[in-house]
């Protein structure tokens, strides 16, 4: 009979688990660079408390098309999830739930400020 076995079932949980600052940062640019379709290593991304809760504030680029397939075809904006500042917004819901449903942790809200622009041919892949 193992030692779990005989174990009452509150003993089995007792203890901490912690998720570090780290580990959270790395989720949240994760979730940054593939909500925003950029490489996560080009998010940067910090916490503050927010009466208990965790809000992160992003400094990120974005993808974007290149401005002469717009000129050419105007249904390259659509075909890239919208507006920059549609996508953005998108991206705060979307970013703030991966990270609550991957760490459990607890946030208050995303702010994030486009910082640049990543051109390219290709649409949005999802």
């Amino acid at each position: 009979m193992s030692a779990e076995a005989g174990a009452a079932p509150s003993q089995l949980y007792n203890g901490h688990n912690r998720i570090s600052t780290q580990a959270l940062t790395s989720l949240a640019k994760a979730a940054a660079g593939d909500a925003l379709g950029i490489p996560p290593h080009d998010v940067r991304a910090d916490w503050s408390d927010d009466d208990g809760l965790l809000a992160l504030s992003l400094v990120t680029p974005i993808k974007i098309p290149a401005l002469t397939a717009v000129l050419r075809d105007p249904a390259r904006v659509p075909a890239f999830g919208g507006s920059i500042w549609d996508r953005a917004i998108a991206a705060k819901s979307e970013i703030l739930a991966r990270v609550t449903e991957l760490s459990g942790a607890r946030l208050s809200r995303v702010d994030i400020r486009i910082s640049g622009a990543h051109v390219t041919e290709r649409g949005r892949v999802r």
